[in-house]
């Protein structure tokens, strides 16, 4: 089955050991989904975040993590349910990866990792050359209480092999990122790259979902708000103007290819004002 991940590879075109890496991490996520589904473990979660969009939606950058929630809350998720299934789910195609849970009992957010360099033994890899203890990470977080008011969609996949996965709708997702750009306490530029995207698609936020979210987490935690357009674009403006774009831009660069990375000489506080008055 080690074919199957070299033609996917092949298929990327990568043009250097960096967009290599990407695209053999993109791999393995995107069996890992497939070992997940198998393990039943999308009947209880959804994928959403930065990966469900390039893995579902073609944002055009890459990304590190496989990020969910849970349809009802948990506090007692385990990981260990489903990461056992995983491994053996990627051992089916060659991968001797090693699943270890992250979690802490009092996380929100708890967290697990993949980690893998077997397939480094398999395939000529120009990233691996000299390196060959290197193994590739890939963080899964699961969201174990989310806020309320997600709405869901069902997707079909086609690699490594036919399956589906339970997604938040994009509504949904979008407001989760609006509400990390918001209460995130640090800059994370792909956190804007992605607003771009969901601006450029036309997507407007489920404000039920964000008004829980904002409520839950962050410098609104436990205030009665009426969040509606209005308020929205008002409190966007104001995060924008407190943004170092230069290092947004920084951060987020190294997750595109040279052609995309062009259009980030663009960020600014006014392309983003632009952006941010485009959701009305």
């Amino acid at each position: 089955m080690i074919e199957l991940i070299q033609r996917r590879l092949d298929s990327y075109k990568a043009t250097g050991p960096v967009e290599e890496e990407q695209a053999t991490r993109e791999i393995l996520q995107e069996v890992a989904l497939y070992a997940l589904w198998r393990a039943g473990f999308f009947e209880v979660a959804a994928f959403q975040g930065g990966t469900s969009l390039r893995i579902l939606h073609g944002l055009p950058r890459f990304s590190e993590a496989l990020d969910f929630i849970l349809k009802e809350p948990d506090p007692d998720f385990d990981w260990n349910t489903y990461l056992e299934k995983m491994s053996g789910g990627l051992q089916e195609f060659g991968l001797q990866s090693e699943a270890l849970d992250k979690s802490r009992m009092d996380q929100r957010v708890k967290k697990a990792l993949l980690k893998d360099n077997s397939v480094s033994n398999q395939l000529d890899l120009a990233f691996y050359r000299g390196h060959k203890d290197k193994k590739l990470t890939i963080k899964l977080e699961i969201d174990v209480t989310p806020p309320e008011g997600s709405g869901y969609d069902y997707s079909y996949l086609d690699f490594p092999l036919d399956f589906e996965v339970c997604h938040q709708d994009l509504s949904s997702n979008l407001s989760l990122k609006i509400h990390a750009l918001l209460c995130r306490p640090w800059l994370k530029g792909r956190d804007w790259y992605d607003f771009n995207w969901y601006v450029k698609q036309g997507v407007q936020p489920n404000f039920t979902h964000l008004q829980g979210a904002l409520y839950q987490y962050g410098p609104w935690e436990g205030q009665t708000l009426t969040i509606d357009k209005d308020w929205l674009i008002s409190t966007l403006l104001e995060k924008v103007a407190t943004v170092n774009w230069a290092e947004a831009a920084e951060d987020v660069a190294r997750f595109l290819t040279a052609a995309e990375r062009q259009s980030l000489r663009l960020w600014s506080e006014r392309f983003f004002n632009k952006k941010v008055e485009d959701l009305r």
